[in-house]
């Protein structure tokens, strides 16, 4: 150990670093400001409307939604350590809750979740021996339980709520045969495409299967991601009771899944960052019969605006404590760059393969 790493800092030069820090950062948020107004974004606007949410809801609903959303966070993110550790004993989980408390901050202000592949990359960067194909294997681990809660709150949604398949599904109403033959149709084509990719999948699996590595100990699995993660659930539940009651709106387990369904249904159809306008529909049509359209939607804006102002002072703390202020930003720009660039990349390749086939069928009539 070198000697510069066991000498402590003396209190008056730690200070002054300290100060330092604060003024530098001082200084960034004004820079920032300054460019958002040269770029015509309404910052004030928007800290205005927060501001306007925050003290309209009392400061008691206000701190037990940050607690709930901070547990939601940090569950979520040690289920996502303890398959990453499970692989790589190089995680720490410090790091990962900082990576991931960074993605999820940033897919409440990026388009179509941009954020979660930059989780991807930068948890490849910053663990020792992780790749981004077993990354990618960790991040399949990681969404078995979520995909089995959505497929829960989907059914439920479709089940109990009148109106949600209006707001983008009314033509299940109006052709339901049509709707069979599709859906069949459809089940068909998985089918085929299964068969024709699957030793592809297989290859895949072959380089991801490093990262969910924990899946051949369904004990530690069980204890350590799928019951944390069960725990990050009901803490979403718990953000979502505590805004409802907020508004004076009746908190059931019933309105809790309609929410939480319509709420993961925006966030797959929507391109919008985090879903902002859609959750709002959603929000109004899950709460039907419950409160009215103006309560409904007061709701949705002040849960959105006050988790995602939460996320990102969350995710500042977390990033400045593990990488400190430039180590973070130069993380984050970094990987938000290769993040464009790998899904241009995918995009372009999608094309091809679209081009390709039509190119294919065009010469099979031509012969």
């Amino acid at each position: 150990m070198s000697q510069a790493a066991t000498t402590p800092i003396a209190p008056e030069e730690g200070k002054s670093l300290q100060l330092r820090r604060i003024v530098i950062g001082a200084l960034v948020i004004v820079v920032i400001g300054a460019a958002a107004d040269l770029l015509g974004w309404d910052l004030r606007g928007w800290f205005d409307q927060l501001w306007d949410t925050i003290t309209g809801i009392s400061l008691g609903y206000l701190l037990a939604a940050i607690a709930l959303k901070t547990l939601q966070t940090t569950a979520t993110a040690f289920a996502w350590y303890a398959i990453l550790r499970y692989a790589y004993p190089a995680a720490g989980f410090r790091l990962v809750l900082a990576c991931y408390a960074a993605s999820v901050a940033l897919n409440g202000i990026l388009p179509a979740n941009l954020g979660t592949l930059m989780l991807l990359l930068m948890l490849t960067a910053t663990i020792a021996a992780a790749t981004f194909s077993g990354v990618l294997g960790a991040y399949v681990v990681q969404k078995i339980f979520f995909t089995l809660s959505g497929a829960f709150t989907y059914l439920y949604l479709f089940l109990s709520v009148s109106g949600s398949f209006d707001i983008k599904f009314e033509f299940v109403h109006e052709n339901p045969w049509a709707t069979a033959v599709l859906l069949l149709g459809g089940i068909f084509l998985i089918y085929l495409l299964i068969r024709a990719f699957w030793p592809r999948v297989v290859k895949w699996w072959d380089d991801a299967k490093e990262g969910g590595a924990i899946l051949g100990a369904p004990r530690t699995y069980f204890l350590r991601v799928f019951l944390p993660e069960g725990v990050a659930w009901l803490a979403s539940l718990g953000v979502m009771a505590v805004f409802l009651a907020a508004y004076d709106i009746p908190v059931s387990f019933d309105t809790l899944m309609r929410i939480a369904g319509g709420n993961s249904i925006a966030n797959v159809t929507s391109v919008t960052p985090g879903g902002a306008g859609v959750n709002q529909a959603f929000n109004v049509a899950s709460l039907n019969g419950v409160t009215d359209p103006t309560t409904a939607t007061a709701y949705s804006v002040a849960q959105q605006f006050v988790t995602t102002a939460w996320n990102i002072l969350f995710a500042i703390i977390m990033l400045t404590w593990v990488f400190g202020w430039s180590g973070g930003k130069e993380l984050v720009s970094t990987s938000y760059v290769d993040a464009k660039a790998k899904a241009a990349e995918q995009k372009a390749v999608r094309a091809e393969k679209k081009e390709a086939k039509k190119a294919a069928k065009a010469a099979a009539r031509n012969a």
